[in-house]
């Protein structure tokens, strides 16, 4: 696998940022009352993901590095912004249903965490991919969240009404409490799946490094990541 796929692949499946980092999870309860609301929150992101690694990348040699994370929350609040004046203009329903979570961006763990262990050390071309697999797997991760919460508190999957009208739609799938439960159930059935195919035989790739080993007591710190080569 050449490594824009790696970093494809990474992203979706095996550092998945809902289901396997635990990452964006202010979004992700909040906005994922609906199928729609969860695509459209996790495809604002992953362009916002996409041209901030990009951006990042192609100036880190550039930027000191007292002034880095300053510097990427400028450049991540430039295209949060740019990307809510178009939400605003083309699709004002879904800006009005995201309201306050769409200049929360900003401040995304995931698109600051990638900025740094990343983008600010590697070519633009991988930081791209690593960017668009982040984005697709946390889009993949609301649009699951918002389609089980959506079919079970309203009987409908993106707007459409799937059950029979005699369903009777069990509406705590629509408030807060519903998405720590769906959430919640989803992770197990992830991790399920992963451990039956590992008893199986079958190779399993497992998050590598910093939090994945044994939580932030056996870190040595974001910050102490490995050096960019190129600077070296």
């Amino acid at each position: 696998m050449n490594k824009c796929g790696e970093r494809l692949y990474n992203g979706i499946i095996k550092e998945n940022p809902t289901f396997v980092m635990m990452l964006g999870m202010c979004p992700t309860l909040a906005v994922t009352t609906s199928a729609i609301n969860g695509i459209g929150m996790g495809l604002s992101t992953a362009v916002v993901l996409v041209l901030s690694n990009m951006l990042i990348s192609m100036l880190r040699k550039i930027i000191p590095d007292s002034v880095r994370i300053p510097a990427f929350i400028v450049v991540v609040a430039s295209f949060v912004t740019i990307v809510q004046f178009l939400m605003e203009g083309f699709v004002p329903s879904l800006y009005s249903a995201l309201g306050l979570y769409i200049p929360l961006i900003v401040v995304n763990c995931i698109i600051l965490g990638r900025a740094e262990s990343y983008a600010s050390k590697n070519p633009v071309l991988p930081s791209i991919f690593d960017g668009l697999g982040m984005g697709l797997g946390f889009t993949f991760g609301l649009t699951c969240i918002g389609i089980v919460r959506e079919l079970i508190g309203a009987g409908k999957v993106f707007g459409i009404q799937i059950m029979p009208e005699s369903y009777e739609p069990i509406t705590i799938f629509i408030l807060a409490p519903g998405a720590f439960i769906v959430l919640a159930v989803l992770v197990a059935a992830r991790n399920q799946i992963m451990d039956s195919m590992e008893k199986k035989g079958k190779k399993v790739t497992r998050p590598q490094g910093g939090c994945a080993e044994g939580g932030c007591a056996s870190c040595g710190g974001c910050g102490s990541a490995a050096k960019d080569p190129d600077k070296e």
